[in-house]
């Protein structure tokens, strides 16, 4: 081979050589475009993290708050309302005692009535048997 011959050969080693960096560079310009994406994606996701964080300690926040008030609820319920609640019953007993209690006279007038009403059988079963 001449020197012509292995320069020609070199020059196209070197033409080919640098299309193919042409390639790589173009390759890696598309891959940076891409890193700019993926890093732009990031950032978004990032933001949409911290509303998703805010929110939580929102919620947070609300579910403490519910808390307190299921416990006063609950002190209110033990400490007021069966309280109330007991002193209901109890009235109620007694009312019902005192109804019982008056209704004690009823009860015997109704008892006499009927041995009342037995006596005049037998009264006039007699009669009958006298007569």
């Amino acid at each position: 081979m001449t020197d012509s011959e292995k320069l020609n050969h070199i020059l196209t080693e070197m033409q080919s050589m640098k299309t193919e960096m042409r390639d790589v560079k173009a390759e890696m310009q598309s891959m940076k475009a891409e890193m700019q994406d993926v890093k732009a994606e990031m950032q978004d996701m990032k933001a949409e993290m911290q509303d998703v964080k805010a929110e939580m300690c929102d919620m947070k926040d609300d579910i403490h708050e519910i808390k307190q008030k299921v416990t006063k609820t609950d002190l209110t319920l033990e400490n007021e309302i069966r309280v109330n609640i007991q002193r209901v019953a109890e009235g109620h007993l007694d009312l019902s005692r005192n109804l019982h209690d008056a209704m004690r006279p009823s009860n015997e007038v109704e008892m006499l009535a009927i041995k009342v009403r037995m006596l005049e059988t037998d009264v006039k079963e007699l009669k009958t048997k006298l007569a």
